[in-house]
């Protein structure tokens, strides 16, 4: 019968003085086999030079910890952005029609929504048909003919709708990941 092997990954501290390893931090692992079987030990330098002399190790071997990258937090909620977009379009505020425009691209680019058709009225305002992929829904979208200077504009009062602080902001940066501490090679 094969012995089952249940060796655990690293846990990203030394197993001697339970420091964390940094990133891309030199580090030493040992499998050694206990009465509970094989066990994993990971030393920081300094531990490993100073551990107790007669153990027996099955087997030793240099590694680098990576430290795991941190996720970035979703840019935009699916729930947040539809729920926004059908409470403002049951509000029907023409000064709204610029940010429920950009919700319905949003969500178009997300695949939520799926643009059917596109309508040219008399007056030569367009009229855009969204159906929602999952319920089948129709949403009709006036577009504003926004231009390039304006929509950045609308994009910042979407953010802070849907509570996303903007790009810059403090918030904002102390969130974000750092490129030095999600880089890996």
């Amino acid at each position: 019968m094969n012995p089952e092997w249940n060796i655990r990954a690293c846990t990203g501290q030394c197993t001697a003085c339970e420091k964390k390893f940094a990133d891309r931090e030199s580090l030493m692992s040992r499998l050694r086999f206990t009465a509970d079987g094989y066990q994993r030990d990971d030393f920081c330098a300094a531990c490993w030079a100073g551990r107790p002399a007669g153990e027996e190790e099955v087997s030793a071997w240099a590694a680098v910890w990576h430290a795991p990258e941190q996720k970035a937090p979703e840019a935009l909620k699916k729930e947040t952005a539809e729920s926004l977009l059908r409470e403002l379009m049951e509000t029907d505020d023409p000064s709204r029609r610029n940010v429920i425009f950009i919700l319905a691209v949003m969500l178009e680019r997300r695949r939520i929504l799926v643009e059917k058709e596109v309508q040219i009225q008399p007056g030569g305002l367009k009229i855009r048909v969204y159906e929602h992929k999952q319920t089948g829904e129709g949403f009709i979208v006036p577009d504003p003919q926004l231009r390039l200077k304006e929509i950045e504009s609308v994009q910042r009062e979407v953010m802070d709708l849907l509570g996303i602080p903007a790009p810059g902001t403090p918030a904002a940066v102390s969130s974000a990941p750092s490129a030095e501490e999600t880089s890996h090679d």
